[in-house]
């Protein structure tokens, strides 16, 4: 199977053992929440606008409060089964989607630690780190550049007093989507360090 695939299926049966109420790191959204997003997204075209206009969100957000008031097993069925499965776009569309908001669900949890090295996942996931750092990071007011430990490097932003982020891909890739809860060390000046740390990485 293809990462995406792979990761979907694990957020699944995450869902399954802890329940419909677990907390996710999606602002306040509940594991429920997080599935009736999914839900949608791979089936109702017409709420895609809300995901990123202010002025289509109220219509989003009451399709999904719909959804999520299915029963909790209907509503896995929807994340675990896709309306259609073409691999190229799975994989265009799903694997950083999947991935992130499996550790969405991991990670909210008490005790969390990284999963164990994957070289195929990492190889995976340094190929989707490029483009969304450098939208995430485009704000900088410094530069900033992510490591992985063999040295391997990817620019987010080029600038001056330059911040270097250093981590596990996964790491680097769950902050590149605005996370937190990622184990990485950062070098560079403090000031411009407490700039990078404090900037909104929205997508």
């Amino acid at each position: 199977m293809s990462l995406a695939r792979d990761e979907r299926k694990a957020l699944v049966d995450l869902m399954t053992e802890l329940g419909p109420d677990v907390p996710t790191l999606c602002g306040t959204w509940t594991a429920r929440d997080l599935a009736a997003h999914l839900a949608v997204r791979e089936r109702r075209i017409d709420i895609a606008p809300g995901m990123v206009l202010p002025a289509f969100a109220k219509w989003t957000e009451k399709v999904q409060d719909g959804y999520a008031h299915k029963a909790w097993s209907e509503l896995l069925d929807l994340v675990r089964t896709p309306p259609f499965w073409i691999k190229p776009i799975d994989d265009l569309m799903n694997t950083a989607e999947y991935f992130v908001h499996h550790e969405d669900v991991r990670r909210a949890q008490p005790g969390w630690e990284p999963r164990p090295y994957d070289a195929r996942r990492e190889a995976v996931l340094w190929k989707v780190l490029p483009f969304t750092a450098r939208m995430t990071y485009r704000k900088s007011p410094v530069g900033v550049t992510l490591v992985r430990p063999d040295g391997e490097h990817v620019v987010a932003k080029q600038g001056a007093n330059g911040v270097v982020i250093t981590g596990e891909v996964p790491e680097l890739v769950m902050l590149a989507f605005g996370r937190d809860e990622a184990r990485v060390e950062y070098s560079g000046e403090s000031d411009a360090v407490q700039r990078v740390r404090s900037l909104n990485r929205s997508v």
